[in-house]
């Protein structure tokens, strides 16, 4: 019966340090993010004429080695 009740004590005292072991604490708000509006039609237009004039400097075959 004393090891009984040694034992039950022991898993109360365990179990009530863990259960409260973290203690009350105030809530932790993330904040905002707020995303900024960066492109416009103008800035949409200059990666595709780059391209073009890559694809275009590159099916001419200029050759720029001295002759």
């Amino acid at each position: 019966m004393k090891r009984l009740f040694t034992t039950s004590v022991a898993f109360a005292l365990a179990t009530g340090t863990i259960a409260f072991a973290g203690g009350m604490a105030e809530p932790v708000m993330e904040a905002e993010v707020v995303e900024a509006a960066t492109s416009s039609a103008s800035q949409q237009i200059i990666v595709p004429l780059l391209l073009l004039l890559v694809i275009i400097a590159a099916a001419t075959g200029h050759n720029a080695a001295p002759t």
